[in-house]
């Protein structure tokens, strides 16, 4: 089964759990929406069918995944001597003009 990248089921169960945690009231119809929104996502993201087994399913994966914080890349420099080889040198530029 596919499943979603971890920040973005991260950022789902969060905005679910935020909102549940709120305790909004019946009369608050966007946020009952978006709870209604992130409940379906949650469940087709995790190929359930019911919320509470979603968020089960979703913690599970998310325990189960290791830390996926993107981490700078490190490209290191290239030595000096390799430096200077990249460089043109003018030579080369005027015997690429006789061309």
């Amino acid at each position: 089964m596919l499943m979603p990248h971890p920040a973005t089921l991260r950022s789902l169960l969060d905005a679910y759990e935020s909102i549940v945690s709120a305790e909004t009231t019946p009369d608050d119809t966007a946020s009952q929406t978006r709870l209604q929104d992130l409940a379906y996502t949650l469940c087709v993201s995790t190929g359930t069918r019911d919320v509470a087994r979603a968020l089960q399913v979703a913690h599970g994966y998310l325990d189960a995944t290791p830390d996926s914080t993107p981490q700078p890349v490190v490209i290191p420099a290239p030595p000096a001597a390799a430096r200077q080889t990249l460089l043109p040198s003018h030579r080369s530029e005027r015997h690429l003009h006789a061309l």
